[in-house]
């Protein structure tokens, strides 16, 4: 039932938000130039790893992310609508809209064997860590918060999910880790 919902809500969505994704690229292409998406190979369910889609929010080029992060990528990120090409990750099976967030392939091998549980599920465009603190969480809380969904993870749980997405997304909060222009890189338990 969860992958159905997952594909006609993907598009009904991807149909619904058409117009507004063609006002985002012609964006993207005036704001940043090409390319336009940022692709990056995380890891999904299962360990299978998969290229993510999201709208570009960084300058091309040497540079830490402070440096690289453009104001036009501040909003996309505030605002979340850099994400929404994730919708595409969804209609192909490789993420669900709901799950623990994709991390970098190279986290793969920095995970504790519970920890690693997160790839029992497909993961998710928004998460029970993402409704409960998001880039705020410390890595040891966000995987607290991905295994207790794996654990606990129903149809409603993920309906509850999405609806409180909405009010996350509008309250602009923990978009960030705090003192860092995204988050900053797991490293795994012992650091």
């Amino acid at each position: 039932m969860k992958r159905f919902f997952d594909i006609v809500a993907s598009l009904l969505l991807l149909c619904a938000l058409c117009l507004p994704l063609i006002i985002l690229v012609v964006l993207q292409l005036v704001k940043l130039g090409r390319p336009i998406f940022f692709r990056q190979t995380r890891t999904g369910q299962n360990g299978h790893a998969f290229d993510i889609l999201k709208f570009r929010t960084m300058r091309n080029g040497a540079g830490n992310d402070a440096e690289r992060l453009t104001t036009w990528g501040q909003f996309l990120r505030s605002t979340s609508l850099d994400e929404l090409p994730e919708l595409w990750n969804v209609l192909t099976g490789d993420m669900s809209l709901v799950g623990p967030r994709p991390l970098p392939t190279i986290y793969l091998e920095r995970y504790s064997a519970e920890q690693a549980r997160r790839h029992e599920v497909r993961p998710g465009i928004t998460g029970w860590a993402q409704i409960n603190g998001r880039n705020g969480l410390t890595w040891q809380r966000q995987f607290e918060l991905d295994l207790w969904y794996v654990e606990n993870r129903s149809f409603l749980l993920d309906l509850k999910i999405l609806c409180l997405t909405i009010s996350t997304v509008l309250r602009r909060e923990n978009i960030s880790e705090e003192g860092q222009a995204t988050r900053s890189e797991f490293l795994g338990d012992e650091h």
